[in-house]
């Protein structure tokens, strides 16, 4: 079952991950490895993914964990654009949820999320995640993030 709380230790769970990711600094073959098994972990690959992220505009849907990973922390070069948001780094994300909305087996939830630099500098970014159950844990299987509109 489905839970608000396992939403926000879904919603924690991958802020970490972006930190963890940030802490690599740069592409190399142990961050490629790290980041695969987190997006494995975090996210539902088994059906193309319903993945738009905030600051990819040559090819801005992203359906399958290579176009994922590579927008996470660049290295591919059929994504071109990607310089690997997670390797900014950031040293910390929170969540504040405007709505969760919970089925029986999925969930979707929409709001801010905010990613702090280590001077300090705070980005807010709008954001839609929907969940899977899967066993005991959620899968996200839609990400939709946006820039605040100017």
């Amino acid at each position: 079952m489905i839970t608000q709380d396992k939403i926000t230790k879904a919603q924690e769970e991958w802020g970490q991950t972006i930190i963890k990711i940030g802490e690599f600094k740069e592409f190399s073959p142990e961050c490629q490895a790290f980041t695969l098994e987190q997006l494995k972990h975090l996210y539902d690959f088994s059906a193309p993914i319903l993945f738009k992220p905030t600051k990819a505009k040559e090819k801005p849907f992203r359906s399958n964990i290579e176009a994922a990973l590579s927008y996470f922390i660049g290295g591919n070069s059929q994504f071109s654009e990607d310089k690997g948001f997670a390797l900014n780094p950031w040293v910390k994300v929170r969540f504040e949820n405007d709505q969760i909305k919970i089925k029986q087996d999925s969930a979707l939830a929409m709001g801010h999320y905010f990613f702090t630099d280590p001077e300090g500098n705070e980005v807010k970014v709008e954001y839609t995640f929907g969940y899977n159950l899967e066993g005991d844990s959620l899968k996200i299987d839609l990400h939709h993030s946006s820039l605040p509109f100017s």
